[in-house]
């Protein structure tokens, strides 16, 4: 008996594949790739449209426009199920935006958030040159006109404190560089001269301030328990995110350090911190200070050196474990080409530990802006704290105004919240070059 393995006749062709291209292609790859991986993308869709649906139903479709009182958004005086109560935001808009910052002035905190936008926007775009100068004004200059602007007062005695101060800092420096040189060398004279002209014009610009001669012109004061609003939500997060990074970059190399005294004070400030919850830093910093100072800063200025240590000691953390993923021939390679720490630190490893964490620092930004409603309870006025101040206002008063000054809330923080994550994932997918795939 014999086999045979030759076909009598032509294979069937096979069906075309599925589509892989395009946007149903897309669809089959990543939502309806298998039964379990279909069931649960029509529930999250389900779930996606009901809260989206009931979000627009509630904030559009059956919102209020118009109105002068809570009559405007009562459902026996419309005739319907009432959604949100837009004429409340509107009637406390200017509560919710500067809080109780005196009409008549409310245009020098329209001018700092202009000043603001002009500065941030060429930083955060990478073709816009001149990065230096810029940085240099929006980080330098800019606190210090934003503190003219919205405190008020002299408009230059603030600018000769600042100039005075940096002037004694640097000559400390330069002379501390003629101490060292003496020890390694020859001694530097130029330091000794430069350093002790610094400290003398310092202190005379200090000095010339305490006079008084340059009072005027002046602008009103206003006090801080007079801001509030969405000015003291992005005055607290503002201060608190630009002071975290290098107060975070501070802790955790001190943490790394291997001078005990150093390494040890650090690793107290980080724990201390991290060990109690916000709004204990933000109690102690507004009540308990003051007991131990003869002279209380203001308590705006309390709450804002709080949120700035304790944004500094969580982030610390963050740099940390960046500085811990850079391998060590990094380090072998830097003091190979024979760079001392400080170049090492921020010419090689710093940089590369600073992109390995940019989620976990944008997190902790986005957590910090969003902890600010916390400044409420030791009576400073946020956004939300002016919202719900808001509320108790009986004029208008009804059933939909508390969702409506929260879900007004909810947008503004959403806003810059996404904002910052979506800049954090294109400056991450920018620098990534070397892992991109």
């Amino acid at each position: 008996m014999t086999t045979s393995f030759t076909r009598s006749e032509l294979l069937q062709p096979l069906p075309p594949p599925a589509s892989l291209v395009g946007p149903w292609g897309w669809v089959r790859a990543n939502l309806l790739s298998s039964p379990l991986q279909a069931l649960l993308t029509v529930v999250g869709a389900y779930i996606a449209v009901t809260l989206l649906w009931a979000f627009i139903d509630f904030t559009i479709i059956r919102a209020v426009w118009t109105g002068a009182d809570r009559d405007a958004c009562l459902d026996e005086k419309v005739g319907r199920s009432v959604g949100a109560c837009w004429p409340f935001v509107w009637a406390k808009f200017g509560q919710f935006m500067y809080g109780f910052y005196p009409m008549d002035e409310r245009w020098r905190v329209n001018l700092t958030y202009g000043v603001a936008v002009a500065l941030l926007v060429p930083l955060l775009i990478p073709a816009v040159p001149q990065k230096p100068l810029n940085a240099v004004l929006f980080f330098g200059a800019f606190p210090i006109l934003a503190f003219n602007l919205l405190y008020g007062g002299s408009l230059i005695n603030p600018w000769l404190s600042v100039i005075g101060w940096l002037a004694i800092l640097g000559g400390i420096t330069l002379v501390v560089g003629y101490l060292m040189s003496r020890v390694e060398g020859p001694p530097n004279l130029l330091f000794l001269q430069a350093g002790g002209a610094a400290i003398v014009v310092g202190v005379l610009l200090l000095l010339l301030v305490r006079t008084g001669l340059l009072d005027v012109p002046r602008l009103p004061v206003v006090e801080t328990r007079q801001w509030g609003g969405l000015l003291v939500t992005l005055v607290v997060a503002t201060t608190g995110i630009v002071a975290a990074l290098p107060i975070g970059v501070a802790l955790a190399l001190g943490r790394r350090s291997k001078m005990p005294i150093i390494r040890l004070l650090s690793v107290a400030v980080i724990e201390l911190v991290r060990g109690v919850p916000l709004i204990t830093v933000l109690f102690f910093a507004t009540y308990m200070l003051p007991l131990f100072l003869e002279r209380s800063p203001d308590a705006m200025v309390r709450v804002l050196v709080g949120v700035s240590i304790f944004s500094g000691a969580y982030m610390a953390e963050t740099i940390r474990g960046g500085l811990q993923a850079i391998p060590k021939g990094q380090f072998e390679g830097a003091m190979a080409l024979g760079l001392n720490y400080p170049r090492m630190m921020s010419l090689i490893v710093m940089p590369q530990a600073l992109k390995l964490v940019i989620p976990g620092i944008v997190n902790a930004f986005i957590g910090l802006f969003k902890d600010t409603t916390l400044v409420s309870i030791v009576a400073i006025f946020d956004l939300l704290g002016g919202i719900r101040a808001g509320f108790t206002d009986p004029q208008w008063a009804s059933p939909v105004t508390l969702y409506t000054g929260f879900a007004f809330a909810g947008i503004i923080y959403f806003a810059f919240c996404y904002f910052m994550s979506r800049y954090s994932i294109f400056v991450e997918n920018r620098l990534n070059t070397g892992r991109r795939r």
